[in-house]
């Protein structure tokens, strides 16, 4: 528990741009919208760690976004049914079980290739909706959020200042 509460003061806090604050949420919520079983959720995670993306953001999305993709099952549902029972996909879909790896994606599970699907299409829409938000609080209320001693704690400057008096 206080793993995440300290992602959420990291991603709260940060001093990285907007940009990679709104890269890793977008980036995370699309992770949390897949089933954590489907190799999707951790190629987006790599994904992730090898951008210069915001990982707290991104963790914290991944978080929300988890939640909210049970809730979103049933809608998943059709849209991956759909592309698997599309006439013109039925070559592509055999290609791809037959490679050795990709199977282990689960794309043929209607939720996983439907959630994947959605994930990808909100990425490019949450990352340029979230970059004004950022904006906007990154300079005030994440200056602010840092003065809280408990902030400080969580983001290990306390620890770090101690460490280096000793020094």
């Amino acid at each position: 528990m206080l793993k995440f509460f300290r992602m959420l003061a990291q991603a709260l806090a940060a001093a990285d741009s907007p940009k990679q604050l709104s890269a890793g949420f977008a980036l995370g919520a699309a992770a949390g919208l897949v089933p954590k079983s489907s190799l999707f959720t951790h190629l987006l995670l790599v994904v992730l760690a090898a951008s210069e993306a915001n990982y707290a953001s991104g963790f914290v999305a991944l978080g929300l976004f988890s939640l909210l993709g049970l809730a979103l099952d049933p809608v998943f549902h059709p849209i991956g049914a759909s592309l698997l029972h599309a006439g013109a996909l039925r070559g592509l879909w055999t290609f791809l079980y037959n490679l050795p790896i990709v199977p282990w994606t689960q794309f043929n599970n209607t939720v996983v290739l439907g959630a994947f699907v959605a994930g990808l299409a909100l990425i490019f829409p949450l990352y340029k909706g979230m970059i004004p938000a950022f904006e906007k609080y990154s300079e005030t209320i994440g200056a602010r959020l840092r003065k809280f001693k408990i902030v400080q704690l969580l983001l290990g400057a306390d620890l770090a200042s101690r460490v280096k008096g000793l020094g």
